[in-house]
């Protein structure tokens, strides 16, 4: 059975988006182009793949079925067609990376400023997410992931600060009010701001000093999703709620400004930093290959 691969990418895409408008925005065509391209895959398939409503855009069955498949192949046949890149003179296309929210406000603003100026043929497309996700089945070509993360057939490539911590901090006038803990069981008897992931598993709070290793779960007023609403949480503390932990770099400037302060400190555990990750078992598209290089060198 022939079928056109551009109906394919249009089904793909309005997929992905759950409607054909936002469909169009992402893909760059128009709605009714990407409508005529569905009708085409489903009457070539004899079978439908899209339950339309007025509100929404869903696979049906089958459309989940061809979506979960479909997606990586598109992958592999862009990276196929992507080999004739070490032709030019300069990498170009698109280079899509899933990421987490804490990697595009830590590390990427180091990176991607300096990568684009190099690569001026490059686009770059950040999916910013804290869910772990199949990087291809998301149409992405790499993700930022940290080391007990990482699936064991991906390569990993070390970007970023290679040591990182966790710190914790309140209010002055939190703590003022409330006291200093002094030990981290101490924060059993606080206002702790947790976040809790996707998952739904909560935030672990886990010190070290001294080989002494302590983990605690303290309860509080406010949990917020981690990554997309993780700026409350701050807030939150900066306001004099509670105590929040989060990475070192996201609340030094809060302990620069005297907005927050450090707590327990010299209990402050470190970390291994994040690693950029990709599918060893395909071929690796001339954008990535410019960012693995990239990424070496700085």
């Amino acid at each position: 059975m022939q079928v056109d691969l551009a109906d394919l990418n249009a089904f793909l895409a309005v997929a992905r988006a759950g409607g054909f408008r936002d469909g169009a925005r992402a893909s760059g065509l128009s709605a009714s182009g990407l409508s005529d391209a569905v009708r085409r895959l489903e009457a070539k398939l004899g079978v439908r793949l899209l339950n339309r409503t007025t509100r929404s855009v869903v696979p049906t069955d089958a459309g989940r079925s061809l979506l979960e498949r479909l997606a990586p192949a598109l992958s592999e046949v862009e990276a196929a067609l992507d080999v004739v890149n070490v032709f030019r003179d300069r990498p170009a296309g698109t280079l899509r990376l899933n990421v987490p929210v804490s990697a595009a406000r830590l590390v990427l603003p180091r990176i991607v400023p300096a990568f684009l100026a190099a690569y001026p043929d490059i686009k770059l497309e950040i999916v910013a997410e804290d869910a772990f996700v199949d990087v291809l089945a998301a149409g992405c070509d790499a993700g930022i992931r940290y080391d007990e993360r990482l699936e064991q057939d991906m390569i990993a490539v070390p970007i970023g600060p290679r040591v990182q911590r966790f710190a914790v901090g309140a209010s002055p006038a939190y703590l003022d009010r409330r006291g200093r803990p002094a030990h981290p069981r101490d924060l059993l008897g606080h206002d702790c701001l947790r976040g809790r992931f996707s998952s739904g598993m909560m935030t672990a709070w886990e010190f070290e000093r001294d080989g002494e290793v302590v983990r605690v779960d303290p309860a509080g007023p406010l949990i917020v999703s981690v990554g997309t609403a993780t700026d409350l949480a701050v807030d939150a503390a900066v306001g004099g709620a509670g105590i929040v932990a989060l990475f070192e770099e996201w609340l030094r400037p809060y302990f620069e400004s005297g907005a927050l302060e450090p707590v327990l400190e010299p209990w402050w555990q470190s970390f291994s930093g994040p690693f950029l990750y990709y599918p060893g078992r395909r071929l690796v598209p001339a954008p990535l290959r410019a960012f693995v290089d990239f990424i070496k060198t700085i």
